[in-house]
């Protein structure tokens, strides 16, 4: 098998409408009936991630390719900084007993060499800085994940959080709030870090 056929998949954003494929009749669903069957939940765990890297690419404007799950960071800006964004919310999908402790995963990682398939060593935190995105609303009757008057954003650069806390796995709110990030709303994310010194 020629090695180009296992390359990594080059994929361009879907629409929605694109319908999925069989030879039966009377199953008419589309990639949007997907969506909203699977990803409905924006409060869940797995997906709020996801819902928060978009909701950090939209205020970048940087939106105009899919993302890609396996990437060494999660997102470039439009002036070359490279983006890790994370996420925690005080409410969960779940019956709680009381609000979630908020902790932030840091942990660093192998890098991915797309062209080798591989990750190398050692491990690292392959970013410029963190997007830390709270959603911060502690009511579940009033709770909409997509009310961006709802999250919470803090901007720290990768050497802080190198310097400060070395190969450290995870990080509460409290710890974060040490550290000094440079807290933002919604829209004010890209300047944001654009005013976010990289080194000390």
């Amino acid at each position: 098998m020629n090695n180009n056929t296992l390359e990594s998949l080059k994929f361009n954003q879907c629409k929605g409408s694109e319908r999925f494929i069989h030879n039966c009749n009377g199953n008419e669903k589309s990639v949007l009936d997907f969506w909203k069957w699977a990803y409905s939940n924006l409060a869940a765990n797995n997906l709020r991630g996801h819902l928060a890297e978009f909701i950090v690419a939209s205020d970048l404007d940087v939106t105009q390719q899919p993302r890609i799950e396996w990437d060494d960071y999660d997102l470039l800006t439009k002036t070359g900084k490279r983006v890790e964004v994370k996420s925690a919310a005080f409410l969960q999908s779940w019956n709680q007993s009381k609000l979630s402790t908020i902790k932030f995963n840091i942990s660093p990682s192998h890098p991915y060499n797309n062209k080798t398939g591989t990750r190398s060593d050692p491990v690292v935190r392959n970013s410029d800085v963190y997007v830390f995105c709270l959603l911060a609303h502690k009511n579940k009757q009033t709770l909409n994940p997509i009310n961006l008057e709802q999250w919470d954003f803090y901007v720290l650069s990768t050497q802080t959080i190198n310097q400060r806390l070395g190969p450290q796995k995870t990080i509460t709110l409290n710890s974060l709030l040490k550290l000094k990030p440079a807290k933002c709303s919604y829209g004010e994310i890209e300047k944001t870090i654009d005013n976010t010194p990289l080194s000390n």
